[in-house]
C-alpha cells in the first residue's frame, strides 16, 4: 500500500484513507503549567500517555467504539482553487480490548457513502468535470484492520503501509488535543494499458493529518474507558480509480469533521439512512467476517472488458 496484481499489503493501504488513521503523541512542553485537573495526567509517564491516547482516540476497556464523520471532498487540479465535489457520511466501529502486557488492541472496520456535496442525499453516479464522463459511484468499505497502542507508540498490523508520525499532545482550556500527520506512498497497481481512465501516476500519494480533543477531566477520569472526543481531519490523496481521471495531475482534497458517538443512537438519522442504503455491512459485524481491501475489490469487480 510493485507488481501489476495488487497485493494485500498495498491494497489494504489504500483502503485505510477515509477515516482510521491514528499517531502517538508526546508531552507538550507547557503541560507544566496547568490546574489541578490537568495534573492528575501524569503525561512524563509513557504508559500514561498511551493510556490517554487510547482513551481519546478509542477505549481502554473492551468495547465496541463507532466514530462518525461527515468528508467534504474537492477537486485539486494543480491550479486555482478547490472545486467542491462531494461528500461522504463515513462511520468506523473499533473493537478495543486492553492487553496483557499493558498495550490497547483495536480491530476497526470503516465504510463511506457518498452523497451530493454537504447532504444526505445519496448519489450512485458522478459527472467528472474533465471528461463529461458519468461515473458509477464506488462505495467504501475497509478493514478489519488492526491498531495497538503503547508506550512506544502506535503500531499497526503488517497488512497496513500507513506509518503515523509523532507530533505534540498538548493540554490547554480544559482539554487534550491530539494530532497526528501521516504520509505515504505506494506503487500505483492500475497501469495505463489496462485501465485507461482509472490509472493515474506511477505511485499513489496519500496524506492525512488528524487531531483529536476531549475534555481533560473525562480524559483523567479513572471511571471513563473510552473519553467523548471531537475528531477533525483533512487529507490529499491521489485520485481513486473510479473517478476516471486518468493523467489528469492533481489530488482530492478533503476535510472532516465528527466525533466519538454513545451509541448508534447518536449517529444524525440523514447519515444513517445514507449508510443504511449504500453500506449496510456496518451494522452487521457479525457477519462482517473475511476483509474487505477497497482497491482490490474495486480492480476485481470493474476490470475493463
Amino acid at each position: 500500500m510493485n507488481e501489476p496484481s495488487m497485493t494485500r499489503r498495498a491494497a489494504l493501504g489504500g483502503s485505510l484513507a477515509l477515516g482510521g488513521s491514528m499517531a502517538a503523541a508526546f508531552l507538550s512542553p507547557a503541560v507544566a503549567a496547568t490546574p489541578a485537573s490537568t495534573r492528575k495526567l501524569d503525561l512524563a509517564d509513557p504508559a500514561t500517555r498511551a493510556r490517554v491516547l487510547a482513551k481519546v482516540k478509542g477505549s481502554i476497556a473492551d468495547e465496541l467504539v463507532y466514530t462518525f464523520t461527515r468528508l467534504h471532498l474537492y477537486l485539486w487540479l494543480n491550479d486555482g482553487n478547490l472545486k467542491p465535489m462531494l461528500s461522504m457520511q463515513n462511520l468506523s466501529a473499533a473493537s478495543w480490548k486492553p492487553l496483557p502486557n499493558g498495550n490497547y488492541a483495536g480491530e476497526v472496520r470503516e465504510v463511506g457513502v457518498y452523497t451530493a456535496f454537504d447532504t444526505d442525499d445519496v448519489v450512485d453516479h458522478w459527472i467528472n468535470p474533465i471528461t463529461g464522463d458519468r461515473r458509477e459511484i464506488w462505495q467504501f468499505v475497509g478493514g478489519p484492520l488492526s491498531v495497538e497502542i503503547g508506550p512506544e507508540g502506535i503500531v499497526t498490523g503488517p497488512e497496513a503501509t500507513l506509518k503515523p508520525k509523532d507530533m505534540r499532545l498538548d493540554v490547554m482550556a480544559g482539554k487534550v488535543l491530539v494530532p497526528n500527520q501521516s504520509a505515504f506512498s505506494f506503487p500505483n497497481p492500475f497501469k495505463p494499458e489496462q485501465w485507461p481512465k482509472e490509472a493515474g501516476g506511477p505511485i499513489f500519494y496519500w496524506d492525512s493529518h488528524y487531531f483529536f480533543a476531549a475534555a481533560v477531566d473525562e480524559v483523567a477520569d479513572p471511571t471513563v474507558s473510552s473519553a467523548l472526543s471531537t475528531v477533525q481531519f483533512q487529507n490529499m490523496v491521489s485520485f481513486h480509480p473510479w473517478l476516471g481521471m486518468g493523467q489528469t495531475p492533481g489530488r482530492t482534497w478533503g476535510k472532516g469533521l465528527g466525533t466519538k458517538l454513545r451509541s448508534l443512537d447518536d449517529l444524525p438519522r440523514g447519515a444513517r439512512l445514507a449508510l443504511e442504503k449504500g453500506t449496510p455491512e456496518i451494522f452487521d459485524l457479525g457477519n462482517w467476517k473475511q476483509p474487505r481491501i477497497d482497491f482490490l475489490e474495486y480492480m476485481q469487480k470493474r476490470r475493463p472488458g
